[in-house]
């Protein structure tokens, strides 16, 4: 095996929520396994501030300090894309292997719904350095 790590795509519309909550998470939970990068098909200018907000107060990541929104071309050839159930047809990126988390957008909606789909992002990220690792 090369030691190099698996590099991983999270992949949503805005790349303003729920794909960079998966991807402060990857770095936070599996970055001894795997690189972990977001984009979407569009950008907005800035992080959804519930995801932020949220992401502080659970788990101390500031990912305004570490992350902005990326469309698909500023991030390196990837090994694995997750999607994160946008709906849309997200353009194809190559990669080895390909899997779609079905995760509904929480923006607008309560902290309550935002945990959720938190909650559901880390359970996810745990299950593929689980994957990833054998």
């Amino acid at each position: 095996m090369s030691d190099t790590k698996t590099k991983v795509a999270f992949i949503c519309v805005h790349n303003s929520c729920r794909s960079q909550m998966a991807e402060a998470l990857g770095k936070h939970f599996a970055s001894d396994v795997f690189e972990s990068y977001s984009a979407g098909t569009e950008t907005k200018p800035q992080i959804n501030q519930d995801a932020v907000r949220l992401m502080k107060e659970i788990y101390n990541i500031n990912m305004e300090l570490t992350q902005r929104s990326k469309l698909l071309e500023d991030i390196p050839p990837v090994d694995v894309v997750v999607t994160m159930g946008c709906n849309v047809n997200c353009p194809y990126l190559p990669c080895k292997h390909r899997e779609d988390w079905g995760l509904d957008d929480p923006t607008g909606k309560s902290d309550e719904e935002f945990k959720k789909v938190i909650s559901t992002i880390e359970t996810k990220i745990k299950e593929l350095k689980e994957r990833l690792k054998s």
